[in-house]
């Protein structure tokens, strides 16, 4: 019996962006910091919403946070707080141009993956060139030991994501004032989806 791994991968260019937007507020009042930051994302989602395509473009809020401000006295003194729109889908375009119009929130994070039909496609391929190379190693093996063929005891499939995101970019403009509005201008990177077959078979 031999122990044997084999392994494959593929390279493919990610197909999903997400871009995160949120503000901060601060104030002496907790009710009145939770009010604007309510305000800010309903005028932002309702801006979103007009956009939003299923698959394509995705609107949903993200992490709202308000806690205590203290002072030197180890006293309360205000109040901060911050609240977050999170857009994400596969139409690029269509997802950095409703983040340019929305002024009630700035950029956060902008992070690109790989959708699940594309990770399910690509490791298929991934799987099927691994599990090809470790047919072709255990016959080999056991043309080299003197057998004529051998059968499979057992085998275990993993796989993985390796994924390389560039940092996005603002799009440069030429006024100030036109950069509220301006989309963002954002290059996918791409990620290796690699599959490993490892297993023993024994030779006869």
């Amino acid at each position: 019996m031999a122990q044997l791994s084999a392994s494959s991968s593929v390279e493919v260019q990610q197909d999903m962006l997400s871009i995160s937007m949120n503000t901060t507020r601060d104030g002496q009042d907790a009710g009145t910091v939770q009010t604007q930051l309510k305000q800010a994302l309903d005028t932002a989602l309702a801006q979103a919403k007009q956009a939003a395509m299923p698959g394509q473009m995705e609107v949903r809020t993200g992490n709202f946070s308000l806690y205590p401000r203290y002072g030197k006295d180890g006293k309360i003194n205000g109040w901060q707080g911050s609240t977050e729109l999170v857009l994400e889908g596969k139409d690029f375009p269509r997802i950095t141009s409703t983040a340019g119009k929305i002024q009630t929130l700035t950029l956060g994070n902008v992070n690109f993956a790989l959708s699940r039909e594309q990770r399910a496609k690509v490791e298929g391929e991934a799987q099927s060139l691994a599990i090809e190379r470790f047919k072709a190693k255990a016959g080999e093996i056991a043309k080299s030991f003197g057998f004529g063929s051998y059968t499979l005891r057992e085998v275990a499939i993993n796989a993985n994501e390796q994924g390389y995101t560039p940092r996005p970019r603002m799009m440069a403009t030429q006024a100030k004032a036109e950069m509220s509005d301006s989309p963002i201008s954002v290059e996918a990177g791409k990620s290796t989806v690699l599959v490993n077959v490892s297993g023993s078979v024994q030779m006869r």
